[in-house]
């Protein structure tokens, strides 16, 4: 109790996220890298290092968390969680654009409409609430609340993981539209090596806080140097 041991959930890491690219992180459960997604985001301090953006190192107020809030947008694992049950989508849409002072009532719905339109929900769901909408909707849902501040980049932490086998595919698509008509980076984090290949340009292994290897996804899947990312190769299952 007096000498506890020093566990560093994230342990020299070093990685950069371009626009228009897809990076995604792999590991197995305890890996860190759900911390590094919070750490991206300005959700977790850092305690040795820094996270620069476009050149710029942020600090650690809560000036510093908003600024990145603008450009850097999470979408979390589960919608069911991550949306409030109580509010209708339009409110969970506008919200953001509120905080942030970003326009009148009145351009605040046309982008609310327009975000719809991005992630392939009907008008009508603008009234209807979380419970309301299957698995999917929610998770696209999810997806438009993080595009409402116009982000350069996205970090999408197991955001396929909680949905039916049918509607992954249909979601891993949308992020990759989203991605090449808005320009976007995205990270993409995950433990199926399967679905990371699918939308990844770039892949990071991680295991125990450390990268055990960064390399292109093609380089990843035919010439893997690490014994631990060969193991998680060969656990990989066929179905996204």
């Amino acid at each position: 109790l007096l000498h506890p041991d020093t566990i560093r959930a994230v342990d020299g890491v070093s990685l950069g996220v371009r626009r228009g690219e897809v990076l995604g992180i792999v590991g197995e459960s305890g890996s860190g890298k759900s911390t590094l997604a919070r750490v991206m985001t300005g959700l977790q301090p850092v305690t040795r290092g820094e996270v620069v953006f476009d050149g710029t190192p942020l600090g650690r107020g809560r000036a510093a968390r908003k600024r990145l809030g603008r450009k850097v947008s999470v979408v979390f694992q589960d919608p069911s969680t991550a949306l409030n049950p109580r509010l209708a989508v339009r409110e969970t849409l506008v919200d953001p654009l509120r905080v942030h002072g970003i326009g009148d009532d009145a351009s605040r719905l046309a982008r609310v409409r327009e975000l719809l339109h991005l992630v392939g929900l009907p008008q009508s769901a603008l009234e209807v609430l979380p419970r309301q909408l299957s698995g999917g909707q929610r998770q696209r849902v999810a997806i438009a609340r993080a595009l409402a501040l116009e982000p350069q980049i996205i970090v999408a932490d197991e955001p396929t993981s909680a949905l039916d086998v049918s509607v992954r595919a249909q979601v891993l698509n949308l992020l990759t539209d989203l991605k090449q008509e808005l320009g976007l980076g995205l990270v993409f984090i995950s433990h199926d090596m399967s679905t990371v290949r699918f939308i990844s340009d770039s892949i990071i292994v991680m295991s125990h806080g450390k990268v055990i290897e960064h390399d292109t996804t093609a380089r990843i899947f035919s010439e893997a140097e690490d014994e631990y990312t060969r193991s998680l190769l060969a656990a990989a299952p066929s179905l996204l």
